[in-house]
């Protein structure tokens, strides 16, 4: 069975439609020659240029830009990110949020994930030269002018999208956020303190066990009894009136269970702490509810790599002193996530995606597509006879990632085999679950959650 896209055939800026082949740059002359064209010329006589290749105009309705790319050449549309101030780098080939390459595949995977295609166009057109600086982004030094616009202006608009207030650090971080399940008790506490947590899947459970090496947690509600379908009501937590923190998973990749809300601490010295890891940017949130917020970035906002924490600021200067230098809190805040190299190229392309969402119109547009998404795919199994099953409540389902199993177990590795066949890929389950498992973030246009849907409805209609 094939499954086509929606049609652009009225699309005139359709990457379908429009495949341009111009002269290669010999036919210029000097005169005729754009100037980001002529850079890319004088590049292409040197040994290290990787390029070069059918260099095409980038809109049909502006004056006409040119720029040169690794592999295939897509429209765009008149859009333009900067990733520093100082930037006058077009976005080469923008698509719609709705379009994709005919040669990318719709990647379903839970993290690392999609990235938006034209995120990726643009740094593809900057990998060898950033900016004109003649220096990939992975080539600069972390504390040159260069990168530190980079990280400014990524930190700039990370503050924007969130509305962080002032007095809260935005870090740039290592480690996953799995390192941040020792980094809190070690910033935060002392060995005798006690702390709760709410466990709601397998990334809450990680971290209660990890918390138990350096403070007093204690686990106040635990899903784990109905395999982490449900949240609990706030008001049946036995928080524990001397607890210096409550500790949520906002989002549980794997079972898909998401915090509508949040609880409000019991100790009016005590603070709300997150991961938010999978959901991170996919809505507006109210920073000033927490004390710490954490997300690898690998699944709403970058490439893996990036760990991204927001604390108030007057929590930090108090970790243990047993804590490693690297997992100290002030010590990167003091020194504004430089105090050693960083994930430098991985912040860069934060930065992209940061910017991105800002050009869409920030979180409360972002989250509208979301909605419109989730509710598209969970229509889809609700409304499929019991043929596909989703196990979780429905008033805590996930935004982002969709776990549904078949009424048919015996059919599920021949679901995941047929859907790759169609451009369709890591829909597997988590090997800890099983069944299948969508996750939708950001970057998953509409078009790919449309054809996951016609595709299900027609596998059972032959299987059923």
């Amino acid at each position: 069975m094939t499954i086509n896209r929606p049609s652009n055939s009225t699309n005139p800026n359709s990457p379908d439609l429009i495949k341009p082949k111009l002269p290669s740059l010999s036919v210029f002359s000097s005169s005729e020659i754009p100037p980001i064209m002529s850079a890319a010329a004088a590049a292409a006589s040197s040994s290290h240029s990787l390029l070069l290749k059918n260099p095409i105009p980038i809109s049909n309705h502006a004056p006409k830009i040119y720029a040169l790319n690794l592999n295939k050449y897509t429209a765009n549309n008149n859009r333009r990110i900067s990733c520093a101030a100082s930037s006058t780098t077009p976005l080469h080939n923008i698509l719609p949020a709705t379009s994709q390459s005919s040669d990318r595949v719709f990647n379903f995977a839970a993290g690392p994930a999609t990235l938006p295609e034209s995120v990726l166009r643009k740094a593809e057109s900057e990998l060898v030269d950033w900016n004109g600086s003649g220096m990939s982004v992975m080539e600069m030094s972390h504390r040159g002018k260069e990168f530190l616009s980079i990280i400014q202006k990524a930190e700039s608009d990370l503050r924007q999208l969130l509305r962080i207030p002032d007095e809260y650090a935005v870090l740039f971080l290592q480690g996953g956020a799995t390192t941040q399940f020792a980094a809190i008790p070690l910033n935060l506490c002392k060995p005798g303190d006690e702390v709760d947590y709410v466990v709601t899947g397998s990334w809450g459970d990680k971290a209660f066990k990890e918390a138990q090496k350096y403070c007093k947690p204690k686990v106040i509600w635990t899903g784990k009894s109905d395999k982490y379908t449900k949240i609990p009501a706030f008001e049946d937590l036995d928080q524990n009136a001397r607890a210096k923190y409550l500790h949520i998973c906002a989002n549980e990749t794997i079972h898909g269970v998401e915090f509508k809300n949040y609880p409000t601490v019991r100790n009016p010295d005590g603070i709300l702490i997150a991961d938010m890891s999978s959901n991170f940017c996919s809505k507006p949130v109210d920073v000033s509810k927490f004390g710490v917020i954490y997300a690898g970035a690998q699944k709403n906002v970058g490439p893996s790599g990036v760990t991204i924490v927001i604390i108030r600021k007057d929590l930090l200067g108090n970790a243990q002193d047993i804590t490693p230098v690297m997992l100290d809190y002030k010590i990167h805040a003091d020194n504004n996530s430089l105090y050693n190299t960083p994930p430098c190229y991985g912040i860069y392309m934060c930065g992209l995606v940061f910017d991105d969402l800002l050009r869409q119109g920030g979180l409360k547009e972002v989250e509208k597509k979301n909605v419109k998404k989730a509710q598209l795919l969970y229509d889809a199994i609700d409304y499929s006879n019991g043929f596909y099953r989703c196990p979780v409540e429905k008033s805590v389902r996930s935004l982002m990632n969709v776990p549904f199993t078949l009424e048919k177990s015996e059919l599920e590795a021949e679901f995941v085999k047929e859907a790759a066949k169609e451009k369709m890929v890591q829909l597997k389950g988590h090997r800890s679950v099983g069944g299948m498992r969508a996750s939708i973030y950001n970057a998953m246009p509409y078009a790919g959650v449309e054809k996951l849907v016609a595709f299900m409805k027609d596998f059972q209609a032959r299987h059923a």
